[in-house]
């Protein structure tokens, strides 16, 4: 209009909402399909009972077989067992890695690549790799405490079942060498944003590299190191590919047999038609635990933030 505003064309911003919602779109369809429907799927089965092609109610009785098996509860101090290590050795590791190649100064890339390289293979291989090292008979590893003249092991294949197994500890091992790099990366991406002064204000002070660690490192990366902690620990309760490569999945007396190992042996390794709806039992228990796991340490970082 002749001496008045010029109102904005309306067609460009149109077009670059549908576009935006049509991105939001396709992600809540991914979501909806990959990750919604399976567990409200899952959630049915966990109460239904399938007999020859039939289907039918089954209330709690599948949750109470799942209660009443002996394996249960051996699968779940199994796995608890295995969170626990890998939070002494997974955890830690890649956060001391960091410190480390944050101090270097030279060869940096080359270095954050060695470590990145194994994320980089496939599972299988990195753990058949593993499986050679481990091998009780031509096994590498047992071919350095051969040459250094000492007590050679079976390693995954220990027996027995006293905290801490000698399986366990292998197949930890194992997993935090597959799984370190993108944790260090993280760290170490999080160690360079701190700022400079504050470690010349320490060594000033005569501050030496523990108390630097302690009073400096650690909380200026707090809410990293918290939120790995949550996605880590909700990781290893779902050890599964580790331990069935490694040594068939139930070790020696099964002492590495996990939750998620015996889901599997529920839907795919035992007979009857019915053991899917077991399985999917106990993946809502496992939801579940996870689920108030998950809630707790939320709850009690904000309260200890606030």
């Amino acid at each position: 209009m002749p001496g008045g505003t010029h109102r904005p064309a309306i067609g460009p911003r149109v077009q670059r909402n549908l576009s935006a919602h049509g991105f939001l779109f396709g992600a809540l369809l991914c979501f909806a399909l990959f990750s919604w429907y399976p567990m409200v799927r899952e959630i049915i089965m966990s109460f239904q009972k399938t007999h020859l092609g039939v289907t039918s109610w089954a209330g709690f009785s599948n949750y109470e077989r799942i209660f009443h098996d002996p394996t249960f509860w051996t699968a779940w101090r199994n796995t608890l067992e295995f969170t626990l290590l890998a939070l002494i050795l997974g955890f830690a590791v890649p956060f001391f890695v960091a410190i480390l190649l944050n101090e270097l100064r030279h060869a940096k890339g080359y270095l954050r690549c060695l470590v990145y390289l194994p994320v980089m293979l496939p599972p299988a291989s990195a753990l058949l790799l593993f499986a050679y090292f481990y091998d009780p008979t031509y096994g590498l590893f047992n071919r350095i405490l051969h040459v250094l003249h000492l007590p050679t092991s079976q390693w995954t294949l220990t027996p027995g079942t006293t905290w801490p197994t000698m399986a366990m500890i292998s197949v930890v091992i194992a997993a935090t060498w597959m799984n370190m790099g993108g944790a260090t990366l993280i760290y170490l991406a999080a160690l360079q944003n701190i700022p400079g002064e504050l470690y010349e204000a320490a060594e000033l002070d005569g501050a030496g590299v523990f108390k630097k660690i302690r009073h400096i490192t650690i909380p200026q990366t707090r809410f990293i190191l918290s939120v790995l902690l949550l996605l880590q620990i909700v990781a290893t309760m779902q050890m599964f590919v580790e331990a069935f490569i490694l040594n068939g999945g139930q070790g020696a007396g099964n002492n590495t047999e996990s939750v998620v190992y015996l889901i599997y042996q529920y839907a795919f390794a035992l007979s009857g038609a019915s053991n899917f709806n077991s399985a999917a039992a106990l993946g809502v228990v496992l939801l579940i635990v996870l689920s108030v796991f998950s809630g707790g340490y939320l709850w009690l970082t904000r309260t200890q933030e606030r």
